[in-house]
């Protein structure tokens, strides 16, 4: 398969500095040298290859660069190009050269990025609890972890989504129990409803105040770790309606969770046993405090003591160690994993450094496979605080997702007052969501940021209205009109040539993305490629061309622009409504 524009650029710059040393009597092979290509804006690219080879061999790197220079000038793909600065060169590409690239990529459905070696990958994320509502803390895990999926499934990846459901553990003793004193059908009824958290809330404050209610919680966990008939019936009951609520919320956030992959911690309980025999057999444990526990290097407390992962506690339970290490074995054992991908927020660090040492240690990890913390900070109020209601509670992720929506739909009503009520409804859902997940997607995953509606659904600025808006416009203009196959584009214009360049780095940046999953990144690329397009349209006429074959040269560009805007949205999860 063709290379991407910039690996094609790199390979022949490369071999120029090989010639070049080798002029110095310096004998080093091309695939051995990589020059750094980056976006100019004195040319179309700039190289600093000079710059590292010349203090490595002892050469000046101007003089390395303009001897270089020689051989690069003679590449026909390059039109001019000159050497600025301490040994950087500036190069212009042809014309010709960029029009070929542009037809390659138009024809290839990936947009020019190269096919990767199919890996098995799991992306574990969202992961609410039975019997709780989602909230805005559930916001991140999901729109990263579904952002995952999109972009390693698009490179061509085989992705295995977990959602790793919290339903299992003591609180099902209070929340069983308290259905009994509810009456089954009226908390079936309330739970059906959405009244998770209302529900949780008097569970928990009975539990609290009512030494009886509290010794027959017990005693129903203990029923329900046993298996028994009635306790299972009642604990299915809240888990059958929790992962209803889950679906919906999952349908309204747009992301790719169906129920399929669904795995709470029950899941588990008949391999955890087996877990801590294996351990044992492999004396991989260490009794501490009557606890069941595995001590790995480099974890210590302040004071200097041993961290323990607790695999069995000392009543004979289990906790999340546990849980997670019998997961861990499925998805490498079974599941046969070369890639793991745990997003998680940032606070769970030490818990997920302390899971992947023990699984290297096991031997579960090794060579062939890697997990990763796809962590993540947090979501802020204006206040810099985390972001809650004006009581302090923390804001339901229904009720956030609600509002964004309800705004988008005053915009698209007032924009469009000649759509029906259901094509506004779902344009305001695509501009809504997508402002959502734009927002958190946009900036650096491992950074906190500070939610803001009015910043998040500007038509202006690097926001998803923005992107959208840049793809109903180039859908505007294509209605009606033919875009030639084997379309030529010319590239008369400054602004044709900047979109065209922008155009040609969205392999790079794609594969770059799949291997970082730095989402940041892509959105700002797609944001220079809408501001790209917003100046070759206001600079270059498409439909009032002054000939028909520069209108078709830049109908083509508009389509190809359009694709990519679709494509790289889509990588993030966003929709791109036709009309705004």
């Amino acid at each position: 398969m063709k290379k991407t524009t910039k690996a094609q650029l790199s390979d022949m710059l490369s071999d120029c500095y090989a010639k070049a040393l080798a002029d110095h009597d310096i004998e080093l092979a091309a695939e051995q040298i990589d020059p750094v290509l980056q976006l100019s804006r004195h040319a179309d690219f700039q190289a600093n290859a000079a710059m590292g080879l010349g203090k490595r061999f002892g050469i000046v790197p101007r003089e390395l660069a303009a001897k270089a220079l020689e051989y690069i000038n003679a590449v026909d793909a390059i039109e001019q190009a000159e050497v600025a600065g301490p040994g950087f060169i500036n190069m212009t590409l042809r014309n010709s050269f960029l029009s070929s690239e542009l037809l390659r990529i138009s024809k290839d459905d990936r947009l020019g990025a190269q096919a990767v070696e199919p890996k098995t990958i799991v992306v574990d994320y969202s992961s609410p609890n039975v019997a709780k509502e989602m909230h805005v803390g559930h916001l991140r895990s999901t729109v990263i972890g579904d952002a995952c999926v999109c972009m390693l499934e698009w490179m061509g990846h085989k992705v295995i989504r977990r959602n790793h459901i919290g339903d299992w553990g003591t609180p099902f003793g209070m929340l069983i129990e308290h259905m009994y004193d509810q009456g089954e059908h009226a908390s079936t009824k309330a739970l059906s409803l959405g009244d998770l958290n209302s529900f949780y809330r008097a569970a928990r404050e009975k539990f609290d105040s009512d030494e009886t209610f509290q010794e027959r919680a017990r005693n129903r966990v203990v029923a329900l770790q046993a298996g028994d008939e009635e306790t299972m019936r009642s604990w299915n009951t809240l888990v059958d309606l929790s992962r209803k609520y889950f679906l919906d919320v999952y349908e309204k956030i747009d992301v790719r969770l169906d129920g399929t992959e669904f795995r709470g911690e029950s899941t588990y309980n008949d391999k955890l046993q087996s877990v801590v025999d294996f351990l044992r057999e492999k004396n991989l444990l260490e009794t501490s405090d009557a606890a069941e526990c595995m001590f790995l290097d480099g974890f210590k407390s302040r004071d200097d003591k041993p961290v323990p992962l607790i695999v069995q506690k000392s009543d004979g339970g289990f906790g999340y160690a546990a849980t997670d290490l019998a997961a861990l074995r499925e998805r490498t054992e079974e599941l046969k994993a070369d890639r793991l991908l745990y997003v998680v927020g940032a606070p769970q660090r030490q818990h997920f450094e302390m899971l992947f040492a023990a699984g290297e240690k096991i031997g579960w990890l090794n060579d062939s496979n890697s997990a990763e913390h796809v962590a993540f900070g947090s979501v802020l109020g204006a206040d810099g605080k985390m972001l809650a209601s004006r009581s302090g509670v923390t804001i339901k992720l229904v009720e956030l997702l609600d509002q964004a929506i309800e705004r988008a739909a005053q915009t698209v009503a007032q924009k469009n007052p000649e759509l029906s009520d259901e094509e506004q409804q779902d344009i305001a859902k695509a501009v809504g969501i997508g402002a959502v997940k734009y927002a958190d997607l946009s900036v650096d995953k491992v950074s906190d940021y500070v939610f803001d509606f009015d910043k998040m659904l500007a038509l202006e600025g690097n926001t998803a209205p923005y992107l959208q808006y840049a793809n109903a416009r180039i859908n505007s203009v294509l209605k009606d009109q033919t875009v030639k196959a084997n379309q030529i584009i010319e590239l008369n214009h400054e602004a044709e040539r900047e979109l065209a360049i922008t155009l040609l780095d969205f392999a790079e940046v794609a594969a770059e993305v799949e291997a970082s999953l730095h989402f940041h990144r892509l959105a700002k690329y797609l944001f220079d490629l809408a501001s790209a397009f917003s100046r070759f349209y206001s600079k270059c006429p498409i439909l009032k061309a002054e000939d028909e074959n520069t209108r078709n040269s830049r109908l083509a560009l508009a389509s190809l622009c359009g694709t990519t805007l679709q494509v790289g949205l889509s990588l993030l999860g966003i929709r791109t409504p036709k009309r705004m």
